[in-house]
């Protein structure tokens, strides 16, 4: 199991995205709603035990979870939504691929479509770009547990399934296939391993260079589908140079 750099624009992402508390706790609760249509029993419905899960490590109270689940459970109103996949491309030609939750998909595609030429992308057909992505188990942890080095902890987390692993700033993520995500995670806290997040999301394959005002164009782009109220995930397969997320993270 070797580590790979695509950690440092993924986890700039995700901090943009958490740094937006009310906006992540409304995209929780969708994600609640959503999967508890089904079945609300989060034993018997893994997708459940997940966005619970997800909810959890956001510190999201624990009546808003239930009182989302509950809403499901009845079939209240605002509980119709469904799932929509949208692909495009963005300034420098990197393929952005997002989920949005909507109950009229007409509404949001304008919406979204709207926001990709704004700033200089296009919103593509279905397959467009979903090719350059893959769907991972991620986990991230908290810290190495005491008494464990860096090189056993990885040696561990191999031994139990996971495929590969990224360093940024201290914090160690192991990337797993979707189906093994709950098993390595398990694995890992039987060892005293504190686990921060365990989602399982979308990882590009490749990623594309972008310096310069396109880089700067495209972050505002996914900046304004983050703030969109259906966009659930935006995931992109950029690499920029440090100094630009700084920048743009400043100002």
């Amino acid at each position: 199991m070797a580590g790979h750099s695509k950690w440092a624009n993924i986890k700039y992402r995700k901090e943009k995205q958490d740094k937006k508390r009310s906006n992540l706790f409304s995209r929780l609760t969708r994600e609640l709603i959503v999967c508890a249509r089904q079945d609300p029993n989060p034993e018997t419905n893994p997708a459940l035990a997940q966005a619970i899960e997800r909810a959890r490590a956001a510190n999201m109270p624990k009546e808003n979870i239930e009182r989302a689940i509950q809403r499901a459970a009845r079939g209240l109103e605002g509980t119709n939504l469904q799932e929509v996949i949208y692909e495009g491309y963005g300034p420098g030609g990197v393929a952005i691929l997002l989920r949005a939750y909507t109950d009229n998909r007409n509404r949001t595609a304008a919406a979204v479509r709207h926001i990709f030429e704004r700033h200089g992308g296009s919103l593509g057909g279905e397959g467009s770009v979903a090719w350059q992505f893959e769907r991972r188990g991620i986990i991230q942890l908290k810290a190495i547990p005491a008494g464990m080095d860096k090189e056993s902890l990885i040696f561990l987390a191999a031994e139990v399934g996971a495929e590969d692993f990224a360093e940024e700033d201290e914090t160690i993520t192991f990337y797993t296939e979707p189906r093994a995500l709950a098993s390595v995670r398990d694995a890992l806290r039987q060892h005293g391993v504190e686990i921060e997040r365990a989602v399982i999301g979308f990882l590009p394959k490749t990623t594309v260079r972008v310096e310069g005002p396109d880089a700067e164009r495209l972050l505002r782009l996914l900046d304004e589908l983050d703030e969109t109220e259906e966009v659930q995930e935006v995931v992109a397969n950029f690499d920029i140079p440090d100094e630009i997320l700084a920048k743009v993270e400043q100002g």
